[in-house]
């Protein structure tokens, strides 16, 4: 039998991955990191772990098929029902770790940093609304 995860757990999980991915491989240089793939795999992982942590507060795959993947605007709408003051940290979490670290790469080591902390903004919002 299968152990289960706590979700959150999990979610802190990933976002610790993605800190110890920046932080043995990235090779900080300065300001900046100097491997832009492993600034994208961190902006991944951080973002996963958002997802997930959301997942377990939001209950967003309850009203889908099994076969649907919600998308950004099925997040928004669902924690803007939740909680309208988290539609903003979402916003541009999702805008951080998804896009700009996820996608672009960016190797400003402010951009991870402030991405990281807004992932772990929602992810400690989440555990305090979390319920079994």
């Amino acid at each position: 039998m299968k152990k289960e995860v706590h979700p959150i757990r999990e979610a802190e999980r990933y976002l610790q991955n993605a800190k110890q991915m920046l932080s043995e491989k990235a090779k900080k240089d300065g300001n900046y990191y100097e491997d832009a793939k492993y600034v994208k795999l961190a902006g991944h992982a951080a973002w996963t772990g958002v997802l997930i942590a959301l997942d377990a507060v939001l209950g967003i795959h309850e009203n889908m098929k099994k076969s649907q993947r919600p998308d950004f605007k099925d997040y928004m709408n669902a924690i803007a029902q939740k909680d309208s003051k988290m539609t903003n940290p979402l916003l541009v979490t999702y805008e951080l770790c998804h896009k700009v670290l996820g996608y672009d790469g960016n190797p400003s080591y402010k951009v991870v940093k402030t991405s990281l902390e807004e992932a772990n903004y929602i992810i400690k919002w989440a555990e305090k609304n979390y319920q079994r």
